[in-house]
């Protein structure tokens, strides 16, 4: 069992933006210049990239979706208070 993921999101306020934006990725957009255009949280800036977290850093919806996704996984639409997450899991250790 993985106890650290290194993942970036994509946070937006509806599971519909969320949706059309795991389409286009999914289509071939880049999931950093999808972040870097329309994720609402800071981590944004950098491309979504959130680094390594150990479990119990993350609410409880996100680090669930992103410690039962595989390496290389695009998981979401995942809704937690903050709004809708697509997560992109670089990494598992």
């Amino acid at each position: 069992m993985a106890k650290q993921a290194n993942c970036a999101h994509i946070l937006v306020p509806s599971e519909k933006e969320a949706k059309e934006l795991k389409d286009r990725i999914e289509g071939g957009m880049k999931f950093a210049d999808a972040a870097k255009k329309h994720s609402k949280c800071p981590s944004g800036k950098k491309g979504g990239d959130l680094g390594w977290f150990g479990r119990g850093q993350m609410v409880a919806p996100f680090e669930t979706a992103a410690f039962n996704a595989g390496k290389g996984d695009l998981v979401g639409p995942v809704r937690t208070e903050f709004g809708w997450h697509l997560i992109l899991v670089k990494d598992l250790k």
